[in-house]
């Protein structure tokens, strides 16, 4: 077993390859050397059952590890209960889809607190998500939840792998990026501070979860409220850097799926990750 790595979504080298449509993501992500894919549905899902077929039958071809990012609109802490009830039909469309795709991973920011406390925040969060598991067919696909990257958003560290004890269908998605925006900056310098994250998991939900996390990746810049926008490696302020964070996975025999959001470099990124991987482990 080996960690994956891959972009999130399309980038601006996925274009200039000859890429006509996310058919030809997996091909483009097997060209490069990668080994995994999101597809992106933060906007909703537009694409056909039989597209979203197809995609998963080349995935197959050349064996790329795909997972599903969930529409942004999806809220489990909304206080309008219409507008949570809605978020479960989302979720189960985008199951839907993810089992079209062959993911085995969908992610799902997980709310607000941003007018109500965290504690309801966090009471409504889990009431969606125990009516979300009763009424939906998850396909034995693991429902991930993110941490994010705004201070006003549900989603730290802890309050994700609160929720994801409800049952075991639930799992952390690590957001290393929105982590370290989320307060502000300096969190990740050094392979220990990674390993934090993973120990943490390991003691709250298990070895398995831990070694086979399912991650996000990008430098983010940040204001005094956490997260303001994706980067590219290129930048050299704000961080984290990815360094740490794959000498600490390959140091550690840790397997899990990283997605590079970087914003337009996402595959280009992703593949000096998987770099220094492969680099690490000869």
């Amino acid at each position: 077993m080996i960690a994956h790595f891959g972009p999130g979504g399309n980038s601006e080298d996925f274009k200039l390859w000859g890429g006509k449509s996310t058919v030809d993501a997996p091909k483009f992500v097997s060209d490069l050397g990668l080994d995994a894919y999101e597809y992106e549905a933060g906007n909703g899902i537009a694409a056909s059952a039989a597209m979203l077929r197809e995609i998963g039958r080349q995935a197959q071809i050349y064996s790329v590890k795909m997972s599903f990012h969930t529409p942004y609109f999806i809220s489990l802490s909304g206080i309008e209960e219409e507008k949570r009830l809605k978020s479960i039909s989302y979720i189960a469309a985008s199951l839907d889809a993810a089992n079209l795709l062959g993911a085995k991973t969908i992610v799902v920011h997980t709310g607000s607190a941003a007018k109500i406390t965290r504690d309801e925040a966090m009471r409504l969060a889990a009431d969606t998500l125990v009516k979300t598991l009763s009424s939906v067919d998850t396909y034995g696909i693991k429902i991930g939840l993110e941490t994010m990257g705004k201070q006003n958003q549900l989603g730290t560290l802890d309050e994700v792998l609160e929720l994801c004890r409800i049952d075991s269908a639930l799992v952390p998605v690590i957001d290393f990026g929105h982590l370290n925006a989320r307060d502000l900056g300096g969190v990740f310098k050094n392979e220990d501070d990674y390993m934090r994250v993973f120990d943490k998991i390991d003691r709250k939900l298990g070895a398995e979860i831990a070694q086979n996390l399912h991650c996000h990746f990008s430098k983010i810049e940040w204001t005094d409220k956490g997260e303001k926008r994706h980067l590219t490696f290129q930048d050299a302020v704000y961080g984290p850097e990815f360094e740490p964070l794959v000498s600490a996975i390959a140091k550690n025999n840790l397997t899990p799926t990283i997605i590079c959001e970087s914003a337009g470099t996402q595959s280009g990124d992703a593949l000096s990750m998987k770099k220094y991987y492969t680099e690490l482990l000869k």
